[in-house]
C-alpha cells in the first residue's frame, strides 16, 4: 500500500500542487468487484482545499488516472455501518449517497479518522460522523490560523496529532536565511554539533540585547502609568455626571411605564370589543330566522304550490340555523339556549303539520283512485298513479327536510305511504287481473255460467271457478279425442290456434301493464322519499318478512332482526310490502293458463323470460326483475311438467287390437308441439330450455313408438316402425332443428333398415321351389363341386330345373304379386302414404333375386338353353299394372 501510495502522488497529485494525506483500497457495495482507491488531500497552496478523489487503474496500462473529485466541504454524513463490531463497509453522503466496501476494516477506520481530523483542522464544518467508535474521533488541539507559521504548509499522515506537529515546511525566505547562515560557518555541513554551539552563543548575545533595551524603556513606562493615572480620574467625573443624569431620568421613566401600561390597557378594551362585535354578529347572523320564514313555518299554505315552496325555503333555514356549528362557550349563553328552544319547537311543530297534511294527502289519493276503477273493470288496463306522484313530487324537498330532521316521522309517513297505497293497489292488481282471466276464458256471459259474478261494479270470480272450466273443458276436448287414443288427459292437438293466440297477448298485455306501473312507483319512492342521495343511512327502519307487521325489518335466520344494509334495500322492500299481491296473482294467472292449455306454458315461458331479461338489464336487484323472476321459475316449473305429462302420456297411450296402427298419436302430437315451440321460441332467449326438452320428448317418442310396435297384433311391428319413423324424419326435416340432427339421422336410418326389414319378410320366396332348387346348386358349390360339373349331378340335371322352371309361369307371378299388392295396402295406413314406396322396393327386390337365378343358370348350365318363362320386362309389366289397377 505505501508503494502504491507514492506512486499516486508522484503521478496525478503532485503534478496538480496536491499532497495525498490518506488512502483505502475500495469497491462499489452490490456490484462487481472493480477496485479503486479513495484518496484524502489537501492542496500546497492557500486558501487550502480538501478533497476527496477516485483513482482507478487504467483498463489500457499499467498506470492510474484520476476519476472523480468531490470537495470535503459537500460531504454531509459518513456512515461507518457498525460502531463495535468490524465491518468494512461504510457510506458517503455527498449530493447522493455513495456505498463503498474496503479492502479491510483497519484501512476504513483510518480513512475515517483522517476525513475527522481535516474536518477539524480547514474546515470547521459540521459532518455527521455516524456508527463511528470514539476512539477514532479524538480531539485535535485547537490550532487557529493566526498561530501557524506563515510559512505553514503542513502534512496530516493520518497517523498521531504529534506526528503532524513535528515536521513543518519551511518557506523560501526561511530557506534563505539557513543558506547565508551555513555560507558564514564553514563547519556547517562538517560538524554540525560545533555549527548548533556557535548558534546558541549568538542567540545568547541577542537575549542580552533584548533586555538593555528593556531597561532603557523604564523612564517611558513610568510617564505612560502617570497618564493612565488621570485618565481613570477623568472617568470617575464622567460617572457621577451620569449617575446624576439617571436619577433625574428615573422620574421621567416612571411616568413613561405608567402611560405605556395606560396604552396598553386600552388596546386590551379595543381588542375585547371587536371581538365580542364579531361573535355578536356571528350569532345574529347564523342564528335568526325571518319573521317570513317563521310564519311560513308556523301557518304556512302546504296545499298551494306557493306555499309550499315558502315552507320549503323557510325549512332550509330553519335547518341551516340549527345546524350552525357555534364557537366555543355559545352553547353557555342564555340567548343561544332561548334560541334553539324556540328552533326546536318550531321544527316540531312543522313536522306535525307536514305529516298530517300528507298523510291526509294519502288517504285522500286512496278514495279518488278508486272512484276511477270503475272504468277500468271492462278494460285489461291499470289506472295510471303518474298525476298523484306529480303533485306528491312538489314535497320531495320538504320529506327530505323531514328525514334529516325528525326520522320518527318520516318513518311513520313511510309507513302510511305503504299501509294506504298497498290497500289501493291491491284492489286495482286483483281486478285487473279478475278482468284477464275473464278474458282468458271466454265472454262474460260464458264466465258467470262458470263461477265469475258482477257484484257492485266490480269483478269477483275465483280462481276455483275458472279451474273448474279448464277441467270442463279439457274433459270436452277428452272425449273428442276419446276415438283417436285412450288417454287420460286432454290431446294438445285438438286445441284452436286461436285461442293459444289470444292467451299470449292477454298475458303480454299483462306483463306490459304490471311493468312500467312497478317502474313508476319505485321512480317515485326513489324521488320521494329520498332514498338515492346516500348509499348508506342509519335508518331504523327494517325489512320484514311479515309485510303486515310495523316498521320494514329483515329477519334473520336466528331470528334476530338486522338493520337494512343501504336504501337500495329499502327501496325494494317498500316495493314488496306495497305490491305484495302481484306475484301471488301471477301465479294464479299462470297456473289457470296451464289448465286451460298446458302449451300456454311454452308462451309464458317465453314471454316471461323477456320481460325478466328486461327488468334485470335496468336493475338486477330490483323488485321488478325479483318478482319476475321468481314467477319465472314457476313458469319453467310448468314448462318442465307440461314435458313430463308428454311423455307420461306416451307411456300410457293404449292401441286398438282390431284396427291397424298408423301414426301414433303421440308422433303427431310431437309434431304439433314441435312445429308451435319453433314459432313461439323464434329468437327468444330461453332456447336451452326448448331444445333440453326436444331431447327429452325425442327419446321418449323413440322409446315409445318401438314399444307399441313390439305390442300390434293387427299391423306388422316393421310397418309401425317405418310409418311412424319416417313421419319423424319428414317432421324433423322440415322444421330444421339444429339440437336434434343426431336425432333425425337416426329416424332416417330407422325408417330404411324397418323399410328394407318389411319387404323382404313380406316378398319372402315369390318362387319358392326354384329357390330351393339354386339353394341346393350353391351348396353343392359350396361343397367343392365346380359351378359346370353341377348340371352332372342327378338331382341337380337339366332336367330337373326345366321341371322346375315350367311351375312358374308369367301368370302364376303375376297372381302372386297382386296378392301382395293387396297385403301390403292393407297394412299401411293413407295418412302417411308410403304405399307406392314399399311397392317399388318389393319390385327392385324380386328383380335382384330373378337376376341372382338367372346368373347362376348361366355360370351352372352354359349352353343349355334354359331360361325363365317370364323376363324383367314382364316383373316390370306386373307390377305397374297391379299399381295402377289398385
Amino acid at each position: 500500500m505505501t508503494a502504491i501510495k507514492h506512486a499516486l502522488q508522484r503521478d496525478i497529485f503532485t503534478p496538480n500542487d496536491e499532497r495525498l494525506l490518506s488512502i483505502v483500497n475500495v469497491c462499489k457495495a452490490g456490484k462487481k468487484k472493480k477496485n479503486c482507491f479513495l484518496c484524502a488531500t489537501v492542496t500546497t497552496e492557500r486558501p487550502v482545499q480538501v478533497k476527496v478523489v477516485k483513482v482507478k487503474k487504467s483498463d489500457k496500462g499499467d498506470f492510474y488516472k484520476r476519476q472523480i473529485a468531490w470537495a470535503l466541504r459537500d460531504l454531509a454524513v459518513v456512515d461507518a455501518k457498525d460502531a463495535i463490531k468490524e465491518n468494512p463497509d461504510f457510506d458517503l453522503h455527498f449530493e447522493k449517497i455513495y456505498k463503498w466496501v474496503a479492502s479491510s476494516t483497519a484501512e476504513k477506520n483510518a480513512f475515517i479518522s483522517c476525513i475527522w481530523k481535516l474536518n477539524q483542522r480547514y474546515l470547521r464544518k459540521k459532518i455527521d460522523f455516524v456508527n463511528v467508535s470514539s476512539q477514532l474521533l479524538e480531539e485535535l488541539p485547537k490550532v487557529t490560523e493566526e498561530s501557524v507559521p506563515s510559512g505553514e504548509n503542513q502534512s496530516v499522515t493520518g497517523g498521531d496529532e504529534e506526528a503532524v506537529d513535528e515536521y513543518q515546511e519551511l518557506n523560501a525566505r526561511e530557506e534563505q536565511d539557513i543558506e547565508i547562515m551555513m555560507e558564514g560557518c564553514e563547519c556547517a555541513i562538517s560538524n554540525a554539533e560545533a555549527f548548533a554551539e556557535k548558534l546558541s552563543r549568538e542567540l545568547q548575545v541577542l537575549d542580552g540585547a533584548n533586555i538593555q533595551s528593556i531597561m532603557a524603556s523604564e523612564k517611558q513606562v513610568n510617564i505612560l502609568m502617570q497618564l493612565l493615572d488621570e485618565a481613570l480620574k477623568e472617568v470617575d467625573q464622567i460617572e457621577l455626571k451620569l449617575s446624576s443624569y439617571e436619577e433625574m431620568l428615573q422620574s421621567v421613566k416612571e411616568q413613561m411605564d405608567q402611560i405605556s401600561e395606560s396604552n396598553h390597557l386600552i388596546h386590551l378594551s379595543n381588542t375585547n370589543n371587536v371581538k365580542l362585535l364579531s361573535e355578536i354578529e356571528f350569532l345574529v347572523n347564523h342564528m335568526d330566522l325571518a319573521k317570513g320564514h317563521i310564519k311560513a313555518l308556523q301557518e304556512g299554505d302546504l296545499a298551494s304550490s306557493r306555499g309550499i315552496e315558502a315552507c320549503t325555503n323557510a325549512a332550509d333555514a330553519l335547518l341551516q340555523c340549527m345546524n350552525v356549528a357555534l364557537r366555543p362557550g355559545h352553547d353557555m349563553l342564555l340567548a343561544v339556549k332561548q334560541q334553539q328552544q324556540r328552533f326546536s319547537d318550531l321544527r316540531e311543530h312543522f313536522a306535525r303539520r307536514l305529516a298530517s297534511h300528507l298523510n291526509n294527502v294519502f288517504v285522500q289519493q286512496g278514495h279518488d283512485q278508486s272512484s276511477t276503477l270503475a272504468q277500468h273493470s271492462v278494460e285489461l288496463t291499470l289506472p295510471n298513479h303518474h298525476p298523484f306522484h306529480r303533485d306528491l313530487l312538489r314535497y320531495a324537498k320538504l320529506m327530505e327536510w323531514l328525514k334529516s330532521t325528525d326520522h320518527g316521522k318520516y318513518e311513520g309517513l313511510t309507513k302510511n305511504y305503504m299501509d294506504y297505497l298497498s290497500r289501493l293497489y291491491e284492489r286495482e292488481i286483483k281486478d285487473f287481473f279478475e278482468v284477464a282471466k275473464i278474458k282468458m276464458t271466454g265472454t262474460t256471459k260464458e264466465s258467470k255460467k262458470f263461477g265469475l259474478h258482477g257484484s257492485s261494479g266490480k269483478l269477483t270470480g275465483s280462481t276455483s271457478s275458472l279451474n273448474k272450466l279448464s277441467v270442463q273443458s279439457s274433459g270436452n276436448r277428452r272425449s273428442q279425442s276419446s276415438s283417436l287414443l285412450d288417454m287420460g288427459n286432454m290431446s294438445a292437438s285438438d286445441l284452436d290456434v286461436a285461442d293459444r293466440t289470444k292467451f299470449d297477448k292477454i298475458f303480454e298485455q299483462v306483463l306490459s301493464e304490471l311493468e312500467p306501473l312497478c317502474l313508476a312507483e319505485q321512480d317515485f319512492i326513489s324521488k320521494f322519499f329520498k332514498l338515492q342521495q346516500h348509499q348508506n343511512m342509519s335508518a331504523s327502519m327494517t325489512e320484514a318478512e311479515d309485510v303486515d307487521g310495523g316498521s320494514l325489518t329483515r329477519q334473520h335466520s336466528s331470528g334476530t332482526l338486522l338493520p337494512i344494509s343501504s336504501e337500495k334495500d329499502m327501496i325494494r322492500q317498500m316495493m314488496i310490502k306495497i305490491f305484495r299481491c302481484i306475484e301471488p296473482e301471477l301465479n294464479n294467472l299462470i297456473a289457470l293458463g296451464d289448465k286451460i292449455d298446458s302449451f300456454n306454458s311454452l308462451y309464458m315461458l317465453v314471454k316471461m323470460s323477456h320481460h325478466v331479461w328486461t327488468a334485470q338489464n335496468v336493475d338486477p336487484a330490483s323488485f321488478l326483475s325479483t318478482t319476475l323472476g321468481n314467477v319465472l321459475v314457476t313458469v319453467k316449473r310448468n314448462f318442465d311438467k307440461c314435458i313430463s305429462n308428454q311423455i307420461r302420456q306416451m307411456e300410457e297411450v293404449k292401441i286398438s287390437k282390431k284396427s291397424k296402427v298408423g301414426i301414433l298419436p303421440f308422433v303427431a302430437e310431437f309434431e304439433e308441439f314441435a312445429g308451435l315451440a319453433e314459432s313461439i321460441f323464434k329468437n327468444a332467449e330461453r332456447r336451452g330450455d326448448l331444445d333440453k326438452a326436444y331431447t327429452k320428448l325425442i327419446r321418449g317418442v323413440f322409446v315409445n313408438v318401438e314399444k307399441v310396435a313390439n305390442e300390434s297384433q293387427k299391423t306388422p311391428r316393421d310397418v309401425v316402425m317405418m310409418e311412424n319413423f319416417h313421419h319423424i324424419f319428414a317432421t324433423l326435416s322440415r322444421l330444421k332443428i339444429s339440437c336434434l340432427e343426431a336425432e333425425k339421422k337416426e329416424a332416417k336410418q330407422k325408417y330404411t333398415d324397418h323399410l328394407q326389414s318389411y319387404v323382404i319378410s313380406s316378398l319372402g320366396q315369390p318362387l319358392e321351389k326354384l329357390n330351393h332348387f339354386f339353394e341346393g346348386v350353391e351348396a353343392r358349390v359350396a361343397q367343392g363341386v365346380r359351378e359346370e360339373e353341377v348340371s352332372y349331378q342327378l338331382a341337380f340335371n337339366k332336367q330337373e330345373l326345366r321341371k322346375v322352371i315350367k311351375e312358374y309361369p308369367g301368370k302364376e307371378v303375376k297372381k302372386g304379386l297382386d296378392n301382395l299388392y293387396k297385403k301390403v295396402d292393407k297394412h299401411l295406413c293413407e295418412e302417411e302414404n308410403l304405399l307406392q314406396v314399399v311397392w317399388h322396393s318389393m319390385q327392385d327386390e324380386f328383380i335382384r333375386q330373378y337376376k341372382h337365378f338367372e346368373g347362376l343358370i348361366a355360370r351352372c348350365y352354359p349352353g343349355s338353353g334354359v331360361t325363365m318363362e317370364f323376363t324383367i320386362q314382364d316383373i316390370l309389366d306386373y307390377c305397374s299394372s297391379i299399381a295402377q289397377s289398385h
